[in-house]
């Protein structure tokens, strides 16, 4: 909540102050700061119009930026030299458009995917009127490959987009994409797209060692991948990041004349300055930092269990999670908010989550343990 003074000003108001400390169910990192970027951020109107990779009329645009951002994750996804992609509004566009290029490149295109995965598949398989067909999940939440087989099966004379979600909403779990690529090979699916949803946990599993991590990338099957900004990277900005392996082989490249470069995404107008925040959190931090802050997310993760169990109070975490699930509870004394539905809701140690609140936390259910 917002509010402005009485000489117009903007203030923050408690609970929007607050909403950090007791939202504790949506992933978003607080812990990076840019001052840096400070004055460019409220001064200067930057405008990504088109697409990154052809520069258009003027010089108001961060699109340099943009590219070192799309080839540094490129390179971390295992792509070269040849990666494409852009910098989104969020995980939603990403998806949004890799539906939209499947779905060009093959007009009866099915869409495939979990009954866990993120509600924006589901709007993107409206968008470009292509079907959309549901995949069980396992007690996890994992995409079951038994069950993709039979659904795709059924639909094997038609091309197949499968998105496969790494971090899901609820309890943060990651497909088998090695899994869903040999299934493909298997039932000689060659017409087909493996979207990689990997808003939430894409970066920090990334950044595991090599033996530790489960396979998503490119090597692995992929042929695009989306992952958040706000996220994990701490814009304080929604955007995400989109990567091909290679530029879409049907994309129009054709400038358009308003703009004086192609419009291959799908906003148009974009954001200047989420490729600065972007950039400033890859290039000024370096993958060491953010593998020990995805570290001790994870610690914070393990400890939030581990003190829910010590109370009595039902809770679960995937290895690897930020995410913890509960037993969700009735009225507390303090605002929380868990998210989910009204049997499971959720706690996401993201970095900038304190263990101070966490012991508020269970302070409180502890009044009201089951």
């Amino acid at each position: 909540m917002t509010l402005f003074d009485s000489a117009g000003r903007f203030v923050l108001s408690e609970p929007g102050r607050s909403a950090a400390h007791f939202n504790l169910a949506f992933p978003g990192a607080t812990d990076l700061s840019f001052p840096q970027l400070a004055e460019v951020m409220t001064t200067r109107l930057l405008n990504n119009v088109g697409d990154p990779w052809q520069g258009g009329h003027g010089p108001n645009h961060t699109k340099q930026a943009e590219i070192d951002v799309v080839r540094c994750l490129g390179a971390l996804f295992g792509g070269g030299n040849d990666v494409w992609g852009y910098v989104t509004s969020g995980a939603s566009e990403g998806t949004l458009h890799a539906v939209d290029e499947a779905a060009t490149a093959h007009p009866d295109l099915v869409v495939y995917a979990s009954t866990a995965a993120h509600y924006s598949v589901a709007k993107a398989a409206r968008i470009v009127r292509a079907p959309l067909a549901r995949v069980g999940v396992d007690h996890d939440g994992r995409m079951m490959l038994d069950d993709l087989r039979s659904t795709l099966q059924e639909h094997r004379d038609k091309a197949a987009m499968i998105v496969a979600t790494v971090g899901t909403t609820e309890r943060e779990a990651v497909d088998d994409v090695p899994g869903i690529a040999s299934l493909c090979d298997d039932l000689g699916i060659v017409r087909r797209r493996i979207h990689v949803d990997a808003a939430l946990a894409g970066l920090p599993l990334a950044l595991l060692p090599l033996r530790e991590r489960p396979a998503f990338d490119f090597g692995a099957g992929a042929t695009s991948v989306v992952v958040s900004g706000h996220k994990f990277l701490s814009t304080l900005m929604p955007c995400a990041v989109l990567i091909y392996p290679r530029r879409p082989a049907l994309q129009d490249q054709r400038p358009v004349s308003y703009i004086g470069a192609a419009d291959t995404t799908i906003a148009g107008s974009r954001s200047g300055h989420t490729p600065l925040l972007l950039r400033a959190a890859l290039f000024d931090h370096g993958w060491g930092v953010h593998r020990e802050r995805a570290r001790q997310a994870r610690e914070l993760a393990a400890y939030t269990a581990e003190a829910l169990h010590r109370i009595g109070w039902p809770a679960d975490r995937l290895p690897l999670a930020f995410t913890v699930t509960l037993r969700q509870p009735g009225p507390l004394p303090r605002p929380w908010v868990f998210g989910g539905d009204a049997q499971v809701g959720r706690i996401i140690c993201m970095p900038g989550t304190e263990q101070a609140w966490i012991d508020e936390v269970v302070a409180d259910l502890k009044t009201a343990a089951p």
